[in-house]
């Protein structure tokens, strides 16, 4: 924490100053039961310059992705540049759909979309914690390359899937679509994932490491997988396929 005390610094950036005095309010007054103090930029590059400072102590970054000189994810990857395990949220209007992918690669820590109401601030005090508690969800070290991106919504069925995610399985994804996440597993990876997987991610933590994948002709295979859950309590899901034959002398 800054200033050598519990004080979490937090650092926001969103063009619009009428919701940066908002996010500033109820971080630091109203509903939050955090002590924090928090600064707000209504520049990227302003807020790079402050990240990078000498003096700087933040444990925490809350960035908007519609911005006119660089949108969130390409922020983020410029703080991941000097700052590879600072927290960086995103709190933006966009649809989660539309930059699932964007999110994944980049190692966004979190994601919280906008909404109406004092509700999605409540929501953000609760992301901010929990990233600052976590120390982010972004391991520079962590050897684990996610190509394809799907979402499983609360009923446990496939909202979307790319057709990266689609073709480890060997399905389009028009076909995964509609599908349960367990159609994608073997049933003793199914019980795995209920018992060890989900809890994680149901408390608001990322889950990440290897299961076995369910192909379409009954074949498996060793997939890299990450788990995280969405604010409307949608997962949100990125594999790669694993060669299975490094595995015999790897670590793992």
């Amino acid at each position: 924490m800054s200033e050598s005390t519990d004080r979490i610094s937090v650092l926001h950036i969103d063009d619009d100053a009428a919701l940066g005095d908002l996010v500033k309010q109820y971080l630091e007054h109203d509903v939050s039961d955090l002590d924090c103090a928090v600064s707000s930029e209504r520049s990227p590059r302003a807020a790079l310059e402050r990240i990078r400072g000498d003096d700087a102590d933040f444990d925490c970054v809350i960035s908007d992705y519609n911005m006119p000189e660089m949108n969130g994810i390409e922020f983020l990857e410029a703080v991941r540049e000097t700052h590879p395990e600072l927290p960086v949220l995103l709190f933006s209007g966009e649809e989660t759909d539309e930059i699932a992918a964007e999110i994944i690669r980049a190692g966004l820590t979190d994601y919280l979309q906008k909404g109406f109401g004092a509700d999605q601030y409540t929501m953000l005090i609760r992301r901010v914690e929990h990233a600052v508690d976590s120390e982010g969800r972004f391991d520079p070290d962590a050897e684990i390359e996610l190509d394809g991106v799907g979402v499983v919504g609360t009923n446990e069925l496939f909202d979307r899937a790319d057709e990266t995610y689609a073709s480890f399985y060997d399905y389009s994804a028009e076909e995964v679509v509609g599908k349960h996440w367990t159609e994608l597993h073997p049933d003793e990876e199914v019980e795995h994932i209920r018992t060890h997987v989900l809890p994680v991610v149901q408390e608001g933590g990322t889950w990440s490491g290897r299961s076995r994948g369910l192909r379409s002709d009954g074949s498996t295979f060793t997939e890299s997988k990450m788990v995280t859950s969405l604010d409307d309590g949608r997962l949100l899901i990125a594999v790669s396929e694993v060669d299975d034959s490094s595995l015999t002398t790897g670590s793992g």
